[in-house]
């Protein structure tokens, strides 16, 4: 038996190789909260029938049925990729460096169709009896990550999901070791594409990945269910550099819409020779919407840039992630 609290959770995930289609997760989560549910629309009649006060519970029907909510959790060194590539939209097989253990995975941004994932919750009831809520047709429309000082790299996840199915069987759920990304092993380069430096005085970054989809996608002969959703706009990117005023660099980029590529990256433990755990965005142009130091008070100034992140024209915005993981 579980523990009959939110200590018993669990989430798996697993790729679906079609669309709604249940699959057994194949990876476990180990999150810090999630808010994924069930969503239905009903419909209730409005007959009159004579002497009738209150509405007649058989003419009550379920029009459609959907899912969502998001999932939070600590960026770690293992087992982020199908998370990682469902938001991208790449498909992703671990390259390995050298001769070694360490495997990189290289996201880079693409079209999500036919990305999705099934996301299997655990909730446990009181009694220690863990019950199944089994999430179909899971498709990530954000992911945003921040960290600041003394702070671990965070992932919050955005889900539209197809359908919920509570009849499949709840997966024994199995860690293996992990380690989070954090404020110790950040750096934040700024520069010309490919010879980016370090960035001084940064406290905190953010960065958040928006994919855009039609969701409403009810049709007739569905059972009430949504075909997958479909990329409906640009790709947006966006976030804030929360900073010292040590330089002026970010101030420039400002004052003059300057251009610059942005690689922000959070270097572990060493794999195997030259290689180490990595988890690095890499965004060959962003500019700066706002951010200009302004001062309100004695202390050293601290001003916010928030940024945009735009296509070069040539580089791929990309998440590269190396890890001990051989699949995905």
């Amino acid at each position: 038996m579980a523990i009959g609290s939110g200590l018993g959770a669990q989430l798996g995930i697993a790729a679906e190789s079609t669309y709604g289609t249940a699959v057994a997760p194949s990876k476990f989560i180990e999150f810090t909260k999630e808010s994924l549910v069930l969503k239905k629309t009903t419909a209730q009649s409005a007959g009159i029938a004579a002497g009738r006060l209150l509405a007649l519970g058989s003419r009550r029907v379920v029009t459609r049925r959907e899912a969502s909510g998001s999932i939070d959790l600590e960026v770690v060194n293992r087992g982020m990729g199908l998370l990682l590539q469902a938001l991208m939209g790449t498909s992703v097989t671990p390259v390995q460096q050298g001769a070694g253990t360490a495997y990189l995975q290289t996201h880079t941004l693409a079209d999500t169709a036919g990305k999705s994932l099934t996301i299997q919750k655990g909730v446990p009831l009181t009694t220690g009896t863990v019950t199944d809520k089994t999430f179909v047709g899971c498709k990530i429309t954000s992911g945003e990550f921040s960290c600041g000082v003394g702070e671990m790299l965070t992932g919050a996840f955005e889900i539209d999901g197809r359908d919920v199915d509570e009849t499949q069987t709840l997966a024994a759920a199995s860690y293996s070791p992990m380690t989070p990304f954090h404020f110790g092993q950040m750096a934040v380069k700024t520069g010309a594409y490919g010879t980016e430096t370090a960035l001084n005085g940064i406290r905190k970054m953010s960065c958040k990945i928006e994919r855009p989809q039609d969701a409403e996608r009810f049709y007739a002969n569905q059972a009430a269910l949504k075909a997958e959703p479909i990329s409906n706009d640009q790709v947006k990117i966006s976030g804030a550099i929360e900073a010292d005023y040590v330089a002026t660099t970010l101030d420039d980029l400002h004052t003059s819409d300057g251009k610059t590529s942005l690689v922000w990256e959070f270097k572990g433990a060493n794999i195997a020779t030259t290689y180490d755990e990595t988890f690095r965005i890499v965004l060959p142009e962003i500019r700066l919407d706002e951010g200009p130091p302004t001062i309100d008070g004695f202390g050293v100034l601290k001003p916010t840039f928030n940024y945009v992140g735009l296509y070069d024209g040539t580089n791929s915005v990309k998440i590269e992630y190396m890890s001990t993981d051989v699949t995905l």
